[in-house]
């Protein structure tokens, strides 16, 4: 009988640990879901307060039909926003940077415009700086690289410089090459000078900034720059991709809501990352667009030349699917050439 009892007693002591662990995974769950719900709550909210839709619409005039992000070859024009001295009103793109996507082929092309171009500005109907067409509005932008690069832009996104400096930090820093010794200013008062040694290096979201945007102190002017800001780029979508980075979605999201503005609605930009949620850096190709400096009316240009011109245009075509005539003339850039 005293048997019987222990052995009642063991059962019952089993049970009762067994209930003990099965709340505690109930609650371990919950949390988890819990957790999970936030982290969707979080960046739901942050894609709402980014989403700001173009007066164009959903389609750009260069194309036939409506391309969806993860569906079709799309292209994105990434515009690095300086608007510290305006106190966020207007300001200037610092860096025009176009991307293709083939969800095909998995890949990406990056382009990084000279912010000296001299090319057409539709809206103001003349001339200029690439860059002072954002005085005109995003769309003028978009507008004038479409009319460059005789290209459909998709889509589009802005981040100012704070919200680079943030988002760069959130993810722990990015990792570049410094080709060599130089010192750049930071971007806010009282401006302070930041210094790169030759070799790896890894760097915050203040450093990175002035590790791209730093020209004066280059040989190669604009084509250093523009190549900096493309290794940013990479080392970003690396930094991004990391596991520990994922836990960090909750606080990335925050300062995408605060700092970016982007017409990519959050149901595309969810099949777009599961499409590419094996993409790294060495899936990006990069393009350089070639040319020659020149001052005209007192302005510094940058002037690209006919072939670099019509060779990009092609490449990026290509990627985009779209057709792709051989002869054809880089009509804008033969009118810069004539004027000349």
């Amino acid at each position: 009988m005293e048997n019987k009892t222990r052995r009642v007693y063991r059962v019952k002591k089993k049970k009762k640990k067994l209930r003990r662990f099965m709340a505690f995974l109930s609650i371990v769950l919950l949390l988890g879901i819990g957790f999970a719900g936030y982290l969707f709550y979080q960046t739901y909210s942050a894609a709402s307060d980014s989403f700001s839709a173009l007066e164009r619409g959903t389609k750009s005039e260069l194309r036939e039909e409506q391309v969806y992000l993860s569906k079709n070859p799309v292209s994105i024009l990434f515009l690095g926003v300086e608007d510290y001295s305006t106190k966020g009103e207007g300001g200037r793109t610092d860096s025009i940077i176009v991307g293709t996507f083939n969800p095909q082929l998995k890949t990406m092309k990056l382009l990084s415009i000279p912010r000296d171009t001299r090319t057409f500005i539709p809206a103001k109907d003349k001339k200029g700086k690439i860059n002072g067409a954002y005085n005109e509005g995003k769309e003028a932008t978009i507008e004038t690289v479409e009319n460059l690069l005789n290209i459909p832009i998709d889509y589009y996104a802005t981040v100012n410089f704070e919200g680079f400096k943030k988002i760069v930090d959130e993810i722990g820093g990015v990792e570049v090459q410094v080709p060599f010794d130089f010192w750049e200013y930071t971007d806010t008062f009282p401006r302070e000078k930041i210094y790169f040694k030759e070799g790896p290096a890894k760097l915050d979201g203040e450093e990175a900034l002035a590790y791209a945007r730093m020209r004066k102190r280059d040989d190669r002017g604009d084509y250093g720059r523009n190549d900096r800001q493309k290794e940013i780029i990479k080392s970003s979508i690396d930094a991004m991709v990391k596991p520990s980075n994922l836990l960090k979605i909750d606080d990335i999201a925050k300062h995408v809501g605060d700092n970016v503005e982007t017409d990519i609605k959050m149901r595309e930009g969810i099949a777009f990352l599961n499409k590419y949620k094996t993409f790294n850096s060495s899936d990006i190709d990069t393009l350089t667009l070639e040319g020659t400096e020149d001052t005209i009316g007192g302005a510094f240009y940058f002037i690209p030349s006919d072939e670099s011109l019509q060779n990009v245009q092609n490449e990026l075509k290509k990627h985009l699917e779209m057709p792709v005539d051989e002869d054809e003339t880089a009509e804008s850039d033969s009118q810069e050439t004539e004027q000349q």
